[in-house]
């Protein structure tokens, strides 16, 4: 027996908030029952997969165990980061280095840590044997 990931569950206080950001960043709508205010909200994925956004009363604290890794569908690396920056968030750490390889790592608006990888061409440039993470 095997399970698949339903979806990914975002606390915050103000899940109408959150989920307008994540619809931004994956072009995405929100659910059409949700409204500002509610308890909760989400964003169902063409993969199949959801973004669950519910409402806790307390803030983040400490670093993300888990985290959410994009990778752009069209364009580069720097181009989403960049896009991504302009509608909210936030550089956290700059993983990127001068041969092309790497990645960033951004905050959302709640402060969650999520990172951009590199687009499909990019990582044809200059993959290399062995190199999982950041590519």
């Amino acid at each position: 027996m095997t399970s698949v990931v339903h979806n990914v569950a975002f606390d915050c206080p103000d899940p109408y908030r959150l989920a307008l950001f994540w619809s931004e960043v994956t072009g995405q709508p929100l659910d059409e029952e949700d409204v500002p205010g509610g308890d909760e909200a989400q964003i169902r994925l063409p993969s199949g997969m959801h973004l669950f956004f519910q409402q806790v009363p307390e803030t983040k604290a400490g670093k993300n165990r888990v985290h959410v890794c994009l990778r752009p569908e069209h364009g580069t690396r720097d181009e989403e980061v960049a896009r991504l920056l302009a509608v909210g968030a936030t550089m956290v750490s700059d993983h990127r280095e001068p041969d092309g390889t790497g990645w960033a790592v951004l905050g959302d608006p709640e402060c969650n840590e999520f990172c951009v990888l590199r687009g499909a061409a990019e990582r044809a440039k200059t993959d290399r044997p062995n190199v999982t993470f950041g590519q």
